[in-house]
């Protein structure tokens, strides 16, 4: 696989480990960004991933954010085209057709939380802090966290952390719906790494096709969607995995994926 900025790839089984790391505090570039685009892409096509856990190095941040040195001066041609990088970053990384976790093991603010709420799980350490911040620096949040914050945790809640600049820590993200799992320091990955397994469990072509749905639930109303899940269904019949799954399951025996 390519060389990605600021991002570290570990295969797992059928695992794929991405660390930020761009200490001290795991910031994003625009560099890093592009690089997530590719990252996600090039795992796209190896049949053989399916799934994602998503950490930041060291033991104080999962990631900060952008490094707000970038816009000081006030360049808005800067501020575009970051803009433009996080939202496609975040958007690839959304679309990642098996499942992605997060596992917090730090300081999640801004970019850093839209990061986590791209994935489609959430684990966090208990100590860890979760925001965005921006309003607090006259910024918002570009990289879809306007969106995805309410549909997580409710408008009430996404004003009180973007409109207001509240931070939450890890027992109060688990019980708003920010999170899914809390568990000790240092245990975020391994956690990650346990559910990934559970998840490797499934037919990648089963999930690939149910994750669709459920994210397509956001965007529009369950009649427009009830017809595709049908659909979808009776597509499974031309996969590999579904005549593996049941055969398996008749067979009494642990099915062998090929995600095909």
């Amino acid at each position: 696989m390519s060389d990605y900025t600021n991002l570290e790839l570990e295969i797992v089984g059928h695992t794929a480990v991405l660390t930020l790391a761009n200490p001290p505090a795991n910031t994003w570039t625009g560099e890093s960004l592009a690089a997530l685009v590719r990252l996600v892409g090039d795992l796209n096509a190896n049949r053989g991933i399916y799934s994602l856990v998503v950490t930041g190095q060291g033991e104080k941040f999962f990631s900060a954010g952008a490094d707000l040195k970038l816009f000081a001066d006030g360049d808005k041609a800067v501020a575009r085209e970051m803009a433009r990088r996080f939202g496609e970053a975040f958007e690839a990384l959304s679309q990642f057709r098996g499942v992605s976790i997060a596992a917090i093991n730090g300081y999640a603010m801004g970019g850093g939380l839209e990061c986590a709420l791209a994935c489609d799980i959430r684990i966090a350490e208990a100590q860890v802090q979760l925001a965005l911040p921006e309003a607090a620096v006259g910024l918002l949040p570009c990289g879809g966290g306007t969106q995805t914050l309410p549909w997580l945790v409710g408008e009430g809640w996404a004003k009180r952390m973007i409109l207001c600049g509240e931070r939450v820590d890890a027992q109060t993200a688990l019980r708003i719906g920010l999170v899914e799992q809390v568990v000790g320091k240092g245990e975020a990955r391994h956690a990650a790494l346990a559910l990934a397994d559970q998840a490797a469990k499934q037919s990648p072509s089963s999930v690939a096709a149910s994750k669709r749905l459920i994210q397509g639930a956001r965007a529009g109303a369950p009649a427009e969607w009830l017809p595709v899940e049908r659909e979808l269904f009776v597509d499974l019949f031309d996969t590999e995995d579904q005549k593996e799954g049941v055969n398996a399951f008749l067979g009494k025996r642990a099915a062998q994926w090929r995600n095909r």
